[in-house]
């Protein structure tokens, strides 16, 4: 052991992001492969809150083991008015009959299926120039329209 701390986590922010229909692209070598637009949201935390814009996707993987590849990409609008990028990359996975029910819409408890990404930030935004240097993880629940968020900052 080289003396270092283990990592220590920083509430960041909740974020509510508004999702369209998923799209199939079919399949691939890797598994199903589709698309996800983000159409809208929420964030807030303490020390940043505003919107999600439409326009960002998530491209996924329904991988051949049933776990989901995420990768998603889309822009925030902070309320002082600076433009935040995120990139956000993760799984989803749990027992058949608890994705199956995600999939038709259906309301899951959180605790019966493990949802977490990691993100990334950038921003222009003199006031957000800390978000350039930071690594989050989130945990998620997926519900029919909506992706709820928890993001915490790596310290």
């Amino acid at each position: 052991m080289n003396g270092a701390s283990p990592p220590q986590f920083e509430f960041l922010c909740a974020l509510s992001v508004d999702v369209g229909e998923i799209i199939s692209m079919g399949s691939a070598p890797l598994g199903e492969r589709r698309v996800v637009p983000i159409v809208g949201g929420t964030f807030e935390g303490p020390q940043v809150r505003g919107e999600v814009l439409s326009g960002g996707a998530d491209w996924q993987v329904v991988r051949r083991d049933g776990v989901l590849d995420l990768d998603a990409r889309y822009a925030l609008r902070e309320a002082r008015g600076g433009l935040i990028e995120v990139r956000s990359q993760g799984y989803r996975h749990g027992p058949p009959e608890v994705l199956s029910a995600l999939a038709r819409g259906e309301v899951v408890d959180p605790a019966r299926y493990f949802f977490r990404t990691v993100m990334r930030f950038e921003s222009g935004a003199e006031e957000l120039s800390w978000l350039n240097r930071t690594i989050a993880v989130a945990t998620a629940e997926r519900h029919a329209r909506r992706v709820e968020l928890q993001a915490w900052r790596l310290l």
